[in-house]
């Protein structure tokens, strides 16, 4: 037990079974967060819609309600917020610093407010993620920025645009000059700027809200400073992470999918791959089919900012690829500690090799199952389609890292035949296995 009444989950898995059936992708939890943040740059009400239902979200939610953020929920994946009420621009909450997210509420509050303390970001552990460009920003457009005592401080007597060259192409930092600059006197050009589907969705949303920024999906973004924003009504764009998981879900179990409330451009890159390794895969209007009928084959695969091969797919692919027949590389261009999935997925007789950032995988005819942990958001959850592709069964434990990012995982598993259960303990996991050597 945690915290005396919070119960330790893990998840126990049987594979063997091939995923078919349909699967719902949730809103993206990646813009979300951003789109949280921005939205108490204003002093009207803000309505949210396509919100997933995860802990990174819900961990936000929790610290702007903190400072006096007003904050109601009609249903579970909508929500309303208030901003006007906001009591002070020091963020003290000690989940903050499990999510990633938490910088962007500096770009907010010192956007509206022309200050903010927020501790220094945590999220999962893939590398280094310097925010440097972030700060770089902030100053560029007259912020004085320190960080002391664990927190990042911005503090600013106006806000002015500026001319800002990124040196790395940095989502976050992107989208935190997005919403400090929004309504700065006078125009911010963004150069290098990230292209990602969830910076034009924050661009899009904070448009909305009265902002004026253009060329957001571009390299160079523009933004002409307002004098305020407005309440406006918003969806978030679907979930491009979750919905690439599922792709790879039909791949790794040999079955069929179609994954509803996607947008097939955003997953372009996901889909070329799949197919280079085999897999069918047909785009609809707001949906995609993958199937996988025979045998995988090997590829080459360079993680890339978008439109590239996205990091945050890396372990799914690698879970593939050590199922396809021959050699495989996949070289990881974006976080160095992205490979941390490899020793539990040879824990189940996978052959993988890492060299630096690369890792070279020599396809085996099959996977065992066996005990392992998740040890970040996205390899946790290729580690479930490992699982779910495996003889016998499996059991993971730090589900809490998957949970995330991913809405009712098992569940949606579930409904596509996959044989999995949230247990607590060694006896309930020695009656999952009764019951599935029964099935």
């Amino acid at each position: 037990m945690k915290s005396g009444t919070e119960k330790i989950y893990q998840y126990a898995i049987q594979g063997g079974n091939a995923l078919t059936g349909e699967v719902e992708i949730g809103g993206a939890k990646n813009a979300a967060l951003a789109i949280l943040a921005a939205a108490i740059m204003t002093d009207e009400t803000v309505t949210i819609e396509n919100m997933p239902d995860v802990r990174d979200t819900n961990v936000l939610l929790d610290a702007m309600a903190g400072i006096g953020v007003m904050i109601e929920r009609p249903d579970r994946h909508t929500v309303k917020i208030n901003g006007s009420m906001v009591r002070n621009v020091n963020i003290e909450h000690d989940l903050i610093r499990k999510i990633r997210a938490s910088y962007y509420l500096i770009g907010a509050l010192l956007g509206k407010y022309y200050e903010a303390e927020v501790p220094l970001p945590g999220g999962c552990n893939i590398g280094s993620r310097p925010i440097d460009q972030h700060l770089k920003g902030f100053r560029a457009i007259g912020a004085n920025v320190r960080i002391e005592h664990g927190s990042i401080i911005a503090k600013a007597e106006k806000l002015t645009g500026a001319h800002i060259y990124m040196d790395v192409v940095s989502v976050g930092a992107t989208i935190n000059i997005l919403m400090a600059s929004c309504m700065a006197e006078g125009k911010t050009i963004i150069e290098n700027a990230a292209k990602e589907p969830h910076v034009v969705d924050v661009a899009n949303f904070l448009n909305s809200m009265g902002a004026n920024i253009k060329g957001a999906g571009t390299d160079v973004i523009r933004i002409k400073g307002v004098s305020s924003l407005h309440g406006a009504t918003y969806s978030v764009i679907p979930d491009q992470i979750e919905a690439g998981t599922f792709m790879f879900a039909a791949a790794v179990t040999g079955g069929d999918i179609l994954i509803k409330n996607v947008i097939p451009k955003h997953l372009e890159s996901i889909s070329a791959k799949l197919m280079e390794i085999g897999c069918q895969v047909e785009e609809y209007d707001d949906s995609v089919r993958v199937r996988r009928n025979g045998k995988l084959s090997n590829t080459q695969i360079k993680t890339l900012p978008y439109p590239g091969f996205p990091t945050d797919m890396q372990p799914q692919a690698g879970v593939a690829l050590s199922l396809s027949e021959g050699v495989s590389t996949i070289t990881e261009s974006i976080f160095e500690n992205r490979f941390r999935y490899v020793d539990e997925i040879m824990k189940m007789g996978a052959n993988i090799k890492v060299e630096g950032n690369t890792a070279i995988i020599t396809g085996v005819e099959a996977l065992s199952g066996a005990h392992i942990t998740a040890p970040d958001l996205r390899a946790g959850a290729a580690l479930v389609l490992a699982a779910l592709a495996a003889d016998g069964v499996s059991t993971i434990d730090d589900i809490r890292l998957i949970e995330r990012g991913y809405e009712d995982f098992d569940m949606k598993i579930r409904q596509l035949g996959g044989i999995i259960e949230k247990v607590t303990d060694t006896k309930a996991v020695r009656k999952f296995r009764m019951r599935s050597r029964a099935v």
